[in-house]
């Protein structure tokens, strides 16, 4: 991996660069962004060695990263292929898997594509948001593995194990399903708090005089940028449909439960929230 082009250069792109950089693996980073100011800004702090318009980069490239919005990459996919190398190696970071293979599904290279979903982030953009180790001890999911060739797979690989990250395998649709409550019911919980505190709480001043780390931990994702989830929630609004459903229908009983001063029912319901204990364990390391 001598030459690496990323294609997005905000926060999820710019930290892998920074990372990339820090392990020296590629001699070459190249930047390719649609923003020009973000290009400007990521070649000024250096996540970048150099951006170059989207066709000449790719042709230089041993292996490009695709970290912009999904819709923007389904888009995008089959042309990346095609001006894509025999040997270069393509991998996007979307966080929705099923829509973007089917987007190569019949490509003649799609070998050359690796489809996967590094689950790493903060509610921060751009590329003064890039992080060092950001992506350390996280999880990533590559899909369709049986898909991708051998070499193809082993490149893709070797960046994650680079990046510090732990891979599984998964089924597009199995991913997205998972995701959708692990990490896009959130979002849109979050999102919506903050909707339902600023119709609430008109005075400013009130929120940030009795906001305390709790609120502010639960609403942080609201900070997430539009431009990225607008496009995420649209490609799996199957699956976040159904979670929201179901959702909705614990805070319906929820408000029951209030409404009938049952403490009791109220009680319980938190009670088994609690179960989620153990799963959060297993899935956040311990801090050393």
């Amino acid at each position: 991996m001598e030459t690496i082009t990323i294609i997005g250069t905000g926060l999820i792109g710019g930290s892998a660069a920074l990372d990339l950089r820090k392990a020296g693996v590629p001699k070459t980073l190249i930047g390719v962004d649609q923003n020009t100011v973000n290009a400007e800004r990521a070649l000024a702090l250096q996540l970048v060695d150099q951006v170059l318009p989207l066709a000449e980069a790719v042709a230089v490239s041993d292996l490009v990263l695709v970290a912009i919005p999904v819709t923007a990459i389904a888009q995008l996919l089959p042309t990346l292929l095609d001006l894509a190398g025999p040997h270069t190696v393509v991998v996007d970071f979307g966080s929705t898997k099923g829509q973007l293979c089917e987007a190569v599904k019949d490509h003649p290279r799609r070998a050359q594509f690796v489809a996967a979903h590094p689950i790493a982030g903060t509610e921060n953009s751009g590329p003064a948001a890039a992080l060092h180790g950001l992506y350390q001890g996280k999880m990533n999911i590559i899909c369709e593995k049986e898909k991708s060739s051998e070499a193809a797979l082993a490149t893709a690989l070797e960046l994650f194990t680079v990046l510090g990250m732990n891979t599984i395998f998964m089924d597009p649709k199995e991913h997205d399903k998972h995701v959708a409550y692990i990490s896009h019911l959130s979002h849109v919980s979050s999102f919506l708090l903050g909707l339902t505190v600023l119709d609430v709480e008109k005075d400013e001043k009130n929120i940030f005089a009795l906001a305390g780390s709790g609120f502010a931990s639960t609403v942080r994702l609201a900070k997430s940028s539009p431009d990225m989830w607008a496009p995420i929630f649209e490609q799996n609004s199957h699956f976040l449909g159904h979670a929201l459903g179901q959702y909705i229908k614990h805070l319906q009983r929820f408000q029951e439960c209030l409404q009938n001063k049952d403490t009791a029912g109220l009680y319980q319901m938190m009670q088994q929230a609690n179960q989620i204990r153990p799963v959060l364990e297993g899935i956040i390391p311990p801090v050393k």
